[in-house]
């Protein structure tokens, strides 16, 4: 009897333990992929391009190959497709990246709203609430801007 109540006690522990390195990696991949297929969404006129800048954003900031990449995708259209507002994602990215990563987020969101050479007033909408969650400031917010900018070749 005292050891099913133990079992019981340690599966109920176990459950509330803290999450491993991998799992916070895995959730954090998830919000990042997410904030960029907001982006993308944003845009009433999806276009093929956008949706490309998303995976190589995700490709390049977190290494993953085309088996990981598609999931990681799926995952976040889906989880985009159900979610009501930004703050699970951000919160995530405050508990666990740096002050510099979250920047690189919003640079990487500007990339993709500019990706069809066009920013539309809902996609800078987006970036500006998912920044000012992201405790990014407004010339951090400004610099990422500009240097997407510049990347897509839209700067004379």
């Amino acid at each position: 009897m005292l050891r099913a109540l133990k079992e019981i006690f340690d599966g109920l522990l176990a459950q509330s333990s803290e999450p491993s390195p991998a799992e916070r990696q895995s959730a954090v991949n998830l919000a990042t992929a997410v904030l960029l297929v907001e982006v993308m969404r944003a845009d009433p006129t999806k276009t093929a391009v956008e949706r490309q800048a998303v995976v190589l954003a995700l490709q390049q900031r977190l290494n993953l190959d085309g088996a990981a990449l598609t999931q990681l995708m799926r995952q976040a259209e889906q989880s985009a497709a159900r979610a009501y507002d930004y703050h699970r994602f951000t919160s995530e990215l405050n508990a666990q990246c740096t002050h510099a990563q979250k920047i690189r987020v919003v640079e990487d969101m500007w990339q993709v709203a500019y990706a069809d050479g066009q920013l539309g007033a809902v996609e800078n909408s987006v970036i500006n609430q998912v920044a000012g969650l992201l405790y990014v400031t407004h010339g951090e917010y400004i610099g990422a801007k500009m240097r997407a900018k510049e990347a897509a070749g839209l700067l004379l």
